[in-house]
């Protein structure tokens, strides 16, 4: 490789491979980091010992009322750590990588977890013999029967089940119209943190007080639902403080026993900061982190949030500490570094767990979406820029972890500093940072309802998503629509080659007998609309059966509305909120591909019959390389072809019609989004060949990005695609994710960083939703799957995340291998 342009992580793999390691300065943070680096994470059943044993005693009692008293027996029993090295403290695990149970969500996996878990190829986990007895003899058997994945089976309409599940085993998904409800209690999301930063738990807990004293004791609304919820708010307050002090009381006791003058004054100073916060309002920097990390991590016990708990707009709401503390002179950059990494570094041991293998399949490489928002626009519509944003992006590029999850916001305005640091730190190649377009998002949220000062305030959530803390409500997790199974099923009159003789599509008549391209675009159409039905029935159906399930009384608590009304934040409806869920497109370009291959060469062109189409896919192409050929080299999405694109665009406008009608019933905003994860890999798993080319059971395009290798014109062509295959006359859209794969090269020197830097802008002035980018050359992955072992610390983007490359399944390293990999912009 020494002739190649290697990106500044290359150069540094390169040179530990060497045997020539870098050199660094912050030599805590690196002890941290390699007291846990290329461990492979267990699991830790505290949190869920400890749940189900509350839940046995409180059996009969309102939901959120036994949810905060679960909390409090948590915070009471579990074992509190304080890391060597760590400045900030407080694990819902064990030490080193862990992950945690949440058996109320999907206790009935719990079996199949156990046996699986250590040999599964997607983020597998260890568990010790005694840690596996507990689960089998003292979890599981409580939460059977009483999961909402069972209570959802039984629960959804025969004729929608089978899209969903393998009607013999629910078990197993289909990866059709495939639910999201089952693995996690709820989507994406942001809590107001700055909230406990101002006030303190104890300022919350005196709200909850004071409103519990002005009930009415003789209204039975008052009795049944506002007393309960309150006393919940108490509850749960009362316990984060409790898991606080346990915290202090063992820096105290470590202390006495310390050596060390230095880590003695650590640990003394250790628990003064949590002997105060989150209990009251932060005093400074140091405390403010303390007391994010405290809610963030108390959070994560309390329930499993899909993509985990953001982070927010930690540039703002940390911002006045930061200035009050350089300003007084005891805070340096230096120090405020090391904190940040001190924080990165305790979530980079906390790993989510996912027990389904639906769930871990949609989450390769031990996926994590902790986003940290920096940049944007202040509430009242200027430039948020600080010196907290560059030190976020400075952390970024000095210190190799995946952690955290970092998202800059980009608009028209924003300075070139800005820009030009964004840049650099996506040319480092480990996928940070991921971009969100305020041009796009800010808008949209007005369309739905939001004030200025609410749009313009929104934090990154999970992969490519946005949150408006104290104003969004909807927190269904929704679904994921196949719909090259779609295609599949148009091809085979309602079956699917993996799935036999089953007729489980509409029949919509054999292929082989339509005349014209139009009769083959109703076919796939009436498929296509029949998949978003039974996405919508199924969505309807978790909405109403998740309020039985769960209950959030420290997000409840963290929310305005939800405090104002009484409910918990899991209520179907919440006055005043905004509730905007979604629905998946699940392998866009190569449904796309397909259609666009098949109106060109079949009907238009005529240089295939659909019966010798229809016989190539049959075969895999085995054989049929010529009509391979001929399906590769027709029009694709990608590469700014009006012929493809427009079929995009009438996609896109097919979803949008739908939902626009049919989600007012359902009284949510369930919007179109492209967002994969890691997906559209197993989901391709269940489609046979399809008529772009694409072999059997291989990887689907992933969110709004062109079929792998299908993009040939450049990355400005696929700029241009996905604004023409937009409506942007409906406001019923969401999050389109893009990844964009760079050679080094075409991004080295100062001169790079401006193509760079003018390909932002253009994404910014198209008004695009996301972009991603992994700056790595082709041979390096190459060379990191064939020898892993000399690539562990290798870092690439995936979907809306970045991971270690070796940490992803062999399918998956293809999928990334084979995206185009653009040599100029």
């Amino acid at each position: 490789m020494s002739d190649i342009v290697l990106s500044p992580q290359e150069k540094r793999i390169q040179a530990e491979i060497q045997g020539n390691p870098l050199l660094h300065t912050r030599t805590r943070t690196y002890d941290i980091l390699n007291s846990f680096a290329d461990t492979r994470p267990r699991i830790d059943v505290e949190r869920a010992k400890y749940f189900t044993e509350s839940f046995r005693l409180t059996e009969g009692e309102p939901l959120i009322l036994r949810w905060s008293k679960a909390l409090k027996h948590i915070a009471e029993n579990i074992t509190v750590y304080i890391d060597d090295h760590q400045q900030l403290v407080g694990r819902a695990g064990s030490q080193g990588r862990y992950g945690i149970l949440y058996p109320e969500l999907d206790g009935d996996f719990l079996g199949l977890a156990i046996e699986q878990m250590p040999t599964r190829v997607e983020s597998p986990f260890n568990i010790s013999e005694a840690d596996a007895r507990v689960v089998i003899e003292e979890i599981a058997p409580y939460w059977q029967g009483k999961t909402f994945h069972e209570n959802l089976t039984k629960a959804l309409p025969k004729e929608t089940l089978k899209y969903t599940y393998d009607p013999k085993d629910p078990l197993k998904s289909r990866f059709i119209v495939n639910e999201t409800a089952s693995f996690r209690s709820s989507i994406q999301w942001v809590h107001d943190y700055e909230k406990v930063l101002k006030r303190g738990f104890k300022g919350i807990k005196e709200e909850a007080e004071q409103k519990l004293s002005l009930l009415d004791p003789l209204s039975p609304v008052d009795t049944m639902e506002k007393a309960p919820f309150l006393q919940a708010m108490v509850i749960v307050c009362d316990a984060i403080i409790l898991w606080a002090n346990r915290h202090a009381a063992l820096a105290e006791e470590l202390a006495k026993k310390e050596g060390n003058s230095a880590r003695k004054q650590e640990l003394l100073q250790i628990a003064e900061v949590c002997r105060w916060v989150p209990e009251n309002p932060a005093r400074n920097f140091r405390e403010a982190m303390q007391a994010q990390w405290f809610t963030q991590m108390f959070s994560r016990m309390e329930q499993k949030t899909g993509t985990i708990i953001s982070n927010g707009r930690m540039d703002q709401y940390l911002y006045p500490f930061y200035k009050q503390d350089v300003e007084s002179g005891v805070l340096s950059e230096e120090d405020t570094l090391q904190l940040l990494e001190c924080m990165w570094l305790a979530m980079a041991q906390f790993i989510d767990l996912y027990i389904s293998p639906t769930g871990g399949a949609f989450n390769e490489g031990y996926a994590h979406w902790e986003a940290v928002t920096i940049g944007g626009q202040t509430p009242d519509g200027r430039d948020a820029t600080n010196e907290l944003t560059y030190l976020f992006l400075q952390s970024k590029r000095e210190f190799p972890l995946h952690y955290p999850d970092l998202a800059a916001r980009i608009h028209g305005r924003v300075s070139a500093r800005y820009l030009y640091e964004v840049a650099e730190t996506i040319k480092e190649g480990s996928g940070f940072p991921k971009l969100i377009n305020d041009e796009e998002v800010v808008p949209l949220l007005l369309a739905k309802g939001a004030s200025f000062e609410e749009a313009f305030d929104y934090a990154v959530s999970g992969c490519a998503e946005c949150r408006m803390p104290n104003r969004d409500t909807y927190t269904s997790p929704c679904a994921y629509i196949n719909f090259p199974a779609a295609v599949e099923m148009t091809i085979y009159n309602g079956k699917m080659k993996l799935h036999g003789e089953e007729l489980i599509g509409l029949e919509t008549g054999d292929p082989r007998n339509f005349a014209t391209w139009e009769e083959f675009w109703q076919a796939y159409l009436a498929q296509h609309i029949n998949f978003l039905k039974h996405a919508f029935i199924q969505q309807q159906v978790i909405i109403n059966l998740r309020a039985e399930h769960f209950a959030w009384p420290l997000g409840s608590a963290l929310h305005d509305l939800c405090m104002k009304t009484y409910k918990d934040i899991h209520t179907p409806v919440i006055e005043g909120g905004i509730d905007l869920g979604y629905f998946e497109f699940m392998g866009y370009g190569t449904v796309v591909d397909s259609l666009a291959a098949i109106k060109k060469l079949v009907y238009e062109e005529k240089k295939l019959t659909m019966a010798e189409l229809v016989e190539a896919m049959e075969r895999n192409f085995e054989g049929r390389e010529v009509v391979r050929q001929l399906l590769l080299n027709a029009p694709k999405y990608g590469n700014d072809d009006a012929y493809a694109d427009a079929i995009a665009q009438e996609l896109d406008r097919q979803c949008l019609q739908f939902t626009r009608k049919y989600s007012k019933e359902l009284g949510v905003h369930l919007d179109l989004r492209l967002v994969p994860f890691t997906s559209h890999v197993p989901f391709g798993k269940v489609v046979s060949a399809t008529p772009n080319g694409r072999k059997a059971y291989t990887p689907l395009s992933d969110g709004s990005s062109a079929s792998q290798g299908a993009d040939l014109n450049g990355p400005t062509a696929v700029l241009l695609s996905n604004y023409a295959s937009k409506n942007t006359g409906f406001r019923e859209r969401a999050a389109r994710l893009l990844n964009v794969k760079l050679s080094p090269s075409c991004v080295a020197g100062d001169e790079g960083t401006d193509k760079l830097v003018a390909f932002i802008r253009t994404w910014c002035d198209l008004k695009l939703w996301h972009l991603q980018f992994n700056v790595i050359n082709r041979e390096t992955l190459v060379a990191a799957k064939k020898d892993p072992e000399k690539y562990r610390n290798l870092i690439v983007r995936i979907a809306g995340y970045s991971a270690y490359f070796t940490d992803l399944s062999p399918d998956l390293q293809d999928d990334l291998i084979a995206r185009t990999e653009h040599t100029a912009i």
